[in-house]
């Protein structure tokens, strides 16, 4: 019974999510990815990873899984239910002395299983003016513990636009969902330089930094 409920609320997600934002994917040229992927992407709003998720093909949509704060996501049985039932999220407690695991151990066992993931390496919502919050180092040593694995640059546009700090009522507007180029850690790579080619490859696709406003 909760398999279904599950289901019945992740289809009202989707349709909700189109309605209010008309979100459309603006794929790379090579089209949408063919293998497992980590999908990286710009962080500012709760439901980020709510857009990544709805626009991906349902063939992908299917085997994908946000990784998100347990802190948040279980701080109430509805919360719960659409973290771990709706959306199986990968979750991992923020608070360092709460942990049972080791966050890249985690996601690296959901990889394992055949998931891709949808990441935000800045690690916490952004709410300044600046593109991009300094990234934290689990980008880089979830891709040494995963070589193999392809990681996606994901720009989300206007999202928190929709639904500004605050707000209660979504306010609509088009939002978009830029993939970039699929890239991997290199041999010998170390961390700061793949970091710091991540956040290139992320902030290329922004609006704001083709000139076109956000």
């Amino acid at each position: 019974m909760k398999a279904v409920m599950a289901s019945l609320v992740a289809a009202i997600v989707l349709l909700f999510a189109r309605a209010i934002t008309a979100v459309r994917a603006i794929w790379h040229e090579s089209g949408p990815p063919r293998r497992q992927s980590v999908y990286f992407a710009n962080h500012a709003s709760h439901g980020d990873f709510i857009l990544v998720w709805a626009v991906l093909p349902p063939r992908l949509r299917r085997r994908v899984r946000p990784v998100a704060g347990a802190d948040y996501w279980l701080k109430s049985g509805l919360r719960s239910f659409i973290g771990r039932d709706v959306f199986n999220a990968v979750l991992i407690q923020r608070v360092r002395d709460e942990r049972d695991g080791d966050p890249v151990t985690i996601m690296a066992e959901a990889l394992d299983e055949h998931s891709s993931l949808i990441f935000f390496p800045e690690g916490t919502r952004n709410q300044t003016d600046l593109p991009l919050l300094p990234f934290k180092s689990g980008l880089f040593h979830l891709a040494s513990a995963r070589p193999d694995v392809d990681f996606v640059p994901v720009w989300i546009a206007n999202l928190n636009r929709v639904m500004p700090k605050g707000e209660f009522v979504p306010i609509p507007l088009i939002c978009t969902v830029t993939f970039g180029e699929p890239m991997r850690l290199r041999a010998g790579e170390q961390k700061e330089a793949f970091i710091e080619r991540a956040q290139a490859a992320l902030l290329e696709l922004s609006p704001r930094q083709a000139g076109n406003g956000e």
